[in-house]
């Protein structure tokens, strides 16, 4: 888009030292605009490889409007993404103006923007009129004009609160939204074979940059997690090729030439440790660097114990969330590079005990729910559907933002209505054509047909979100149905999947007949969702969660829930054991970032293989950094028990430490936690908090107030 903004004007916006207002734009249409530039930047040696599940736009035209009431006039900068009118009460301002005066009293703003490439955007700038959520946004204002040229009145048109983000600034146009960068050098570099091999260190993300290049010929570029992947150069999953001649460089994998330049960087940025450079006679390259590309996000969770490799897994952990943590949480940064609710549930829930980056969340929300009308599940996956409800709530409790549940329930019901479109007699749901019934990764059969609990576990928990939802939107109606729906399904539960003679719930029901499996996963998550009573958890923890016997779990994926659940249960002696085998076994390896699988009885190169490929397995994904959740809600045990943290529980436990302190953040600030074998300290920047503290008949409840420091000596009598 031309700039058109006069250089006066840019000079006095750019010098003031704080912005009350921001770009805005139609509630998740830029996530969605956002998320498919980045779910298309996945290659596969070197060829395009888009996602196979629906993909939404934005709307072409948004109309932004605002009442106003002004004690006296105004004047006010306008900017757009696109091309825009302006009216003031309802009359049309000539052209496209960039600066308005408007008169002193009430007043209805409109502008409308028009754009098919971005998502149409305002950025407005006055005295007290400013571009802010405030606004209200419409992408149909349904309007009419009779034959007398009369305009309609009354309109049956939906308006939303605008979006927005941190483009605070008028130059700063959300279209031109980049990653940061930051130059990074290999540690090593040596030749091998007819090429050169650089290894960066550990597991790194960004553009690779060749330097000083000369000379007339090919040049390949081989990627690797691992020194193997890198110099296979038949089956290593992502590869670059290049042809240079004097003056210019062809990128052969999009058939663009660019002007070559003493730093060439490359347009698409590649996961990997080791690069493998390959250039024919003919050609010289100086040197090859990167550019590291990330998100600037705080680190503002924190955990150190006596154990080092229980510091050296959480430090992993977080450094794995945070190569994770781009435009919008992502599955792994190798392969896929794209946004899978599965993954992104647990990325939300261990992003709240480490960077608390709200608007991260709400942006992939967003970007997964995309545009009614609703043609399939997200992701295709009927569980990646359930998690997607439970995360929006997960989402108010941990931040209080009443306002997004707000803006997002009416997408909330359009999916819902779908899913319950899909149920059968029972109200229970079974995959059907086009359903991808997923649950996990395993190394053994799982069967998907029929009933599976562990589906109607998640959707008995979506209807009881959807209710709670509806309470928070004051949907006295909804709240009700979704109440009924849910206390309809949960009495059905454990009749039809409990099994007295396997002590547990069978993995699913065909034709109204129980199977003899039984799995881990529907008992697990009714263990921490509380469906069980008291002495059913118990049995289930010694004849499913800790029975070797039982299909066992080689995702770090659904450890992360079965961990949970045992954790919930008091087990966190148990939990330190399996996290520092589990995830110590990944360090032992060599892991500098966690994967996607790792299975204890493979070694050498079985560790990098997976879907029938030697190097198909992610080594740097997400959900491989969950005992980043599990040390800050179970050992440290803090967690919000109304909305934002206005009350919260620590409940701190050793598990096996000689001492432990850490960090939680909260919306207030934090939440500083120390506990030794004699000794608790806690220190909370705001909220109610309750600490419970071991004493030799259980525990004891002690308020904690806001701003005071706290040493306790335990057990109390």
């Amino acid at each position: 888009m031309k700039n058109r903004l006069k250089t006066s004007l840019v000079a006095l916006l750019l010098s003031s030292a704080a912005f009350s207002q921001t770009w805005i734009w139609y509630p998740g249409d830029y996530e969605i605009w956002l998320g498919n530039q980045m779910n298309n930047r996945r290659t596969e040696r070197g060829a395009f490889f888009p996602p196979f599940w629906k993909s939404d736009s934005h709307y072409a035209i948004v109309e932004f409007s605002k009442q106003l009431d002004l004690a006296e006039p105004e004047e006010i900068f306008i900017a757009a993404e696109g091309k825009y009118n302006v009216k003031l009460d309802g009359k049309l301002q000539f052209g496209m103006p960039q600066t308005m005066l408007i008169p002193a009293g009430k007043h209805n703003l409109n502008i409308k923007v028009w754009n098919q490439a971005t998502p149409p955007t305002v950025y407005v700038k006055g005295k007290t009129i400013n571009s802010d959520s405030s606004w209200k946004v419409t992408f149909e204002d349904k309007e009419w004009i009779d034959e007398s040229g009369k305009a309609s009145d009354t309109s049956a048109t939906l308006y939303m609160d605008a979006g927005s983000w941190n483009f605070d600034g008028a130059t700063q146009l959300p279209s031109q939204f980049q990653l940061s960068r930051t130059p990074m050098q290999a540690v090593t570099s040596q030749a091998n074979g007819e090429g050169i091999v650089y290894d960066f260190g550990k597991e790194t993300f960004g553009f690779i940059t060749l330097e000083n290049v000369s000379g007339k010929g090919n040049v390949h570029i081989y990627y690797g997690e691992s020194m193997e992947e890198a110099l296979d150069k038949e089956y290593c999953e992502t590869l670059d090729k290049l042809y240079v001649q004097p003056g210019s460089i062809t990128d052969l994998s999009v058939n663009e030439t660019y002007e070559l330049t003493p730093e060439y960087t490359f347009d698409n940025s590649k996961a990997f440790r080791y690069v493998y450079v390959v250039a024919e006679k003919g050609v010289s390259i100086g040197n090859v660097s990167m550019q590291y590309e990330y998100l600037p996000l705080e680190y503002r969770g924190t955990f150190r114990c006596n154990d080092e490799e229980l510091n050296r897994i959480w430090d992993i952990g977080a450094y794995t969330m945070h190569l994770t943590s781009r435009e919008f949480f992502i599955d792994g940064i190798k392969r896929d590079r794209w946004v899978w609710s599965g993954d992104a549930i647990q990325s939300y829930l261990m992003n709240y005990y480490l960077f608390f980056d709200n608007e991260s969340v709400k942006r992939t929300i967003w970007l997964l729910r995309g545009k009614d009308p609703v043609t399939s599940h997200i992701n295709t996956i009927m569980d990646y559907t359930f998690f997607w409800f439970l995360s929006i709530y997960d989402y108010y409790l941990y931040s209080g933002d009443r306002h997004f549940v707000q803006q997002i329930y009416p997408k909330m019901q359009s999916l819902m209505k779908y899913v319950l479109g899909r149920t059968n007699k029972e109200g229970m749901v079974e995959g059907q054509t086009g359903d991808w019934v997923f649950v996990d990764w395993a190394d053994g059969y799982l069967d998907k047909k029929g009933e599976l609990a562990f589906e109607q576990v998640l959707l008995c928990k979506s209807l009881e979100t959807m209710a709670l939802c509806a309470e928070l939107v004051d949907d006295k109606s909804d709240e009700a149905k979704y109440e009924k729906l849910a206390n309809e399904l949960r009495s059905k539960l454990i009749p039809a999947f409990w099994s007295e003679e396997k002590q547990a719930l069978v993995h699913n029901r065909i034709d109204g007949k129980q199977s003899e499996a039984v799995t881990r996963y529907a008992n697990m998550f009714a263990t921490f969702f509380n469906y069980l009573a008291p002495e059913q958890q118990e049995t289930i923890k010694s004849s499913v969660l800790l029975n070797d016997s039982i299909l066992k779990i080689t995702t770090p994926y659904m450890r992360f829930y079965e961990l949970e659940a045992l954790c919930a249960l008091g087990e966190q002696e148990e939990v330190m054991k399996e996290m520092k085998a589990y995830w110590g076994g990944m360090l032992n390896e060599g892991a500098t970032s966690f994967w996607e699988k790792y299975n204890p009885d493979e070694s050498g190169t079985q560790h990098l293989a997976m879907y029938g490929r030697p190097y198909g397995k992610s080594l740097c994904h997400a959900w491989g950094a969950s005992p980043i959740y599990l040390l800050g809600k179970y050992y440290l045990g803090v967690q919000p028990t109304s909305a934002g943290y206005e009350t919260y529980s620590v409940t701190p436990t050793l598990g096996g430490l000689r001492w432990m302190e850490g960090t939680v953040p909260t919306p207030f600030g934090d939440i500083y936690v120390y506990m030794d074998r004699k000794t608790i300290k806690i220190k909370s920047d705001g909220g109610a908090g309750t600490l419970y503290v071991p004493t030799k008949k259980g525990r004891k409840a002690i308020e904690i107030e806001a701003g005071k420091e706290y040493k306790i000596s335990y057990p109390i009598k």
